[in-house]
């Protein structure tokens, strides 16, 4: 196959091969990957700004969750409203107003996007602000053009004048508001009822009538006022083309933080749209005038500092928070200070932050690693104090439920006391009414997961000099030991008396989604979920060659019934490779651990498997839910070479790159190359490397060693070299070796 050689930098492409096409970054994007999902949720072409407030994408058919298969556009985003132009006679209700339309016929990138609606020949063009939308519509000549806005049952929408339209419409929660300016004069505005009780506004033209009409539309989490306040200072003037170019020009800065040179035509796809998924949130919600809508529902000044919201924790702590912080640290300080004012805000550090509300999903308290990971890696720039003492609440005051947030519950104390979170045994009904029905209690899960947040406090309060706390927390982290059951050697759930759950079976126990145990998965999975003593855990296991062959059935242990029955139960776990489910977060730092056990070849090789089978550049082309890019962040890393396997731990270990050059630009100008010549589907494997000069004879390197810039060259071959990376010195650093360290 031709591997184009071109390379990307600074959204400034450089031929390099004779007769090769130019590209940006940005071209290569194509938000449709993803777009039906393969069991669960699939992803949106979404139109926005990095990081942005407002984002678009067509409304299309309810009750078709796989977006690109849906057969009918029923509108466009208008601040939480819907938007649907028509054309000609208007003798329908506003639902039955949708229109067919083809993908072969439409354009979607990260900053623009078109849609012909093949019902009335109306061409829908839309680009995007921070804070707005703007909309080209060209309907056919000599037919009547009409809008009409839908804001749901909660929604009320007014006609301002002749050229203007405010509402407020509200979704998943979420109220939200817009302001919105017409090119034309429009006539005639009058409300509409549905029988479902959807209510809406309709707008007419007079003759002659408009082929071609734009608007821009304000956006605002305050108020209309706020949202028209956010148009002016966002879009003032009827500039659509420029918002279009000032939208790519912002993607080409960001995309082009990683330039790639190598690999094919279908990898950079990939790649780049992963990394334009890894970009999509947390959203900066900073409105006009510096002010935004906290999680207490008030408005707040945001005192120089933007203020970023929409996040799940659970899923981003693990590589896209990671990746975020590689490429703009001043971007991920601004979370971290986001997410001290929500603890001020709340009394709480949130894990899944809406705009307006916490949503109390999964488990842990991931919001510890997020800032650890951000301090240890020498971004300290926020209150570390108060930062200190929000997570060291959360540990000791908050429950650790599934999908609860509040004061701690009996079975919290069992933790505290035991070190471990308790089960009931097999056939045992729930009597505790804190535990939320639908998820129980994941012992297990909750288990490990706490362990490892509460190292990651260990650590920050190390750095702080609290050594009291640090010993305490480090001491809960080894809570990981108490649920490793030696006699079928998985970790396994006890009750409450410190017995173990009878009759336990590590792949198909726990009921729908293992959740009586686990969190969407199964032993399998968790087992290897201590990525904060890896050491420990192959300790545990009786050593490397042991945790070696287990890490080995792990990717070719068979479901142990039909694949649809393992799948009914475990609809999280995606993108299978024996029991090792790509598609689902706690696996990602798995592929890795072989690293830990000195065998890195292997870590190559199924790390190069699991990206070669399960991501692909087609609507199915992501194996499961991405949840806010977490699952394209894993992508972005494991595609340049390597993984942060412990966030919180300012180390990276290495893979297997698939491009012959990766450079990243630092923010402080610096560059970070990673050199692998001769890097293809076959040369997957490492014969030897060098770092910043130097040889390097261990499977992973430090943020210290990246800071300044520098160079990592990786000599790849077709075959193993099982001597790289392999003695026990050349091991990650893990729990076990810091603690010798701190005495």
């Amino acid at each position: 196959m031709l591997r184009c050689c071109i390379f990307l930098l600074s959204a400034v492409p450089i031929a390099l091969a004779a007769g090769a096409v130019s590209k940006e970054p940005v071209d290569y994007v194509d938000p449709n990957i993803g777009g039906i999902g393969h069991l669960l949720q699939p992803t949106a072409p979404w139109v926005q700004l990095p990081y942005g407030m407002t984002r678009l994408a067509p409304i299309t058919t309810p009750g078709i969750t796989d977006r690109y298969l849906a057969d009918k556009i029923y509108g466009f985003p208008a601040g939480g409203a819907a938007l649907m132009p028509v054309a000609g006679e208007v003798v329908a209700t506003p639902q039955e107003y949708a229109s067919e339309y083809d993908h072969d016929l439409e354009t979607v990138t990260p900053y623009y996007g078109s849609e012909v609606l093949e019902k009335y020949d109306i061409l829908v063009e839309y680009t995007v602000g921070r804070l707005a939308a703007c909309y080209r519509i060209v309907f056919p000549a000599g037919k009547a053009p009409h809008l009409f806005w839908n804001g749901g049952k909660a929604g009320e929408i007014t006609a301002n004048g002749t050229q203007a339209v405010s509402g407020t419409a509200e979704a998943g929660g979420v109220r939200s508001y817009f302001y919105a300016e017409l090119s034309r004069p429009f006539q005639a505005p009058r409300s509409w009822t549905s029988k479902a009780g959807e209510r809406g506004l309709a707008v007419d033209f007079e003759q002659p009538y408009p082929r071609t009409l734009e608007m821009r539309i304000g956006t605002s989490f305050i108020s209309v006022q706020q949202a028209r306040r956010n148009l002016a200072a966002d879009v003032p003037d009827w500039q659509f083309d420029a918002v279009k170019a000032a939208a790519r020009t912002a993607w080409g800065t960001e995309l082009g933080k990683i330039a790639v040179r190598g690999g094919t035509e279908k990898e950079r796809r990939i790649f780049y749209t992963a990394l334009y998924r890894s970009m999509g949130r947390m959203m900066d919600i900073t409105e006009a005038g510096d002010v935004y809508q906290g999680l207490d529902g008030k408005t707040h000044a945001a005192e120089g500092h933007p203020f970023y919201s929409d996040d799940g924790l659970w899923d981003t702590h693990r590589s896209l928070h990671p990746l975020q912080l590689l490429l703009d640290p001043k971007r991920q300080v601004d979370m971290v200070r986001s997410y001290l004012r929500m603890y001020d805000q709340t009394g709480w550090l949130p894990s899944f932050p809406l705009v307006n509300s916490e949503r109390a999903f999964m488990i842990g308290h991931h919001a510890t690693p997020f800032i650890v990971d951000t301090y240890r890696k020498g971004y300290g720039d926020f209150d570390v104090e108060k930062a200190y003492a929000a997570m060291k609440k959360n540990a000791m005051e908050a429950t650790m439920l599934p999908w609860r947030r509040g004061p701690l519950t009996d079975l919290d104390r069992v933790y505290l006391e035991k070190g471990f979170f308790p089960a009931l045994q097999k056939g045992e009904r729930e009597t505790n009414p804190a535990v939320y029905a639908p998820e129980r209690r994941q012992a297990v899960s909750v288990t490990l997961e706490n362990a490892y947040d509460d190292w990651a406090l260990a650590q920050f309060a190390r750095a702080l000099h609290k050594d009291d706390d640090a010993a305490y927390f480090l001491k809960r982290a080894a809570n990981y030991r108490n649920l490793f059951n030696p006699q079928i050697r998985f970790m396994a759930p006890k009750s409450a008396d410190g017995n173990w759950v009878e009759g336990f079976d590590p792949k198909l126990g726990g009921g729908q989604g293992g959740r009586d145990y686990f969190a969407e998965v199964n032993s399998w999975t968790y087992t290897f979920s201590v990525p904060h003593d890896v050491a420990g855990l192959i300790r545990l296991m009786g050593g490397r060659g042991p945790f070696v062959e287990r890490l080995d059935r792990l990717f070719v242990e068979q479901p142990g019934t039909s694949k649809w029955d393992y799948l009914k139960q475990f609809p999280d776990a995606t993108g299978l490779i024996g029991q090792f489910a790509m598609g689902n977060e706690p696996s990602f730092h798995i592929p890795y651990l072989y690293n830990y056990a000195g065998a890195p070849w292997k870590t190559q090789r199924h790390v190069r498997q699991a990206m070669a089978i399960w991501f692909q550049d087609t609507p199915l082309g992501i194996c499961g839910d991405d949840d806010g890019g977490a699952l394209s962040s894993w992508y972005v890393f494991s595609a340049m070479g390597f993984y942060p396997v412990s966030p919180g731990r300012p180390v990276y270990d290495i893979g297997s790159p698939i491009f012959e050059e990766v450079r990243i630009a630092l923010a402080n100008g610096k560059t970070f190359t990673i050199s692998a010549p001769g890097a293809s589907a076959a040369n997957k494997y490492i014969q030897s490397a060098s770092l910043n000069g130097r040889p390097l004879d261990r499977p992973w390197f430090e943020q210290s060693d990246i800071a300044g810039g520098g160079t990592l060259v990786l000599k790849m071959g077709p075959r193993p070299n099982p001597a790289w990376g392999s003695s026990p010195q050349a091991a990650p650093p893990s729990m076990s070796e810091e603690s010798l360290e701190s005495k």
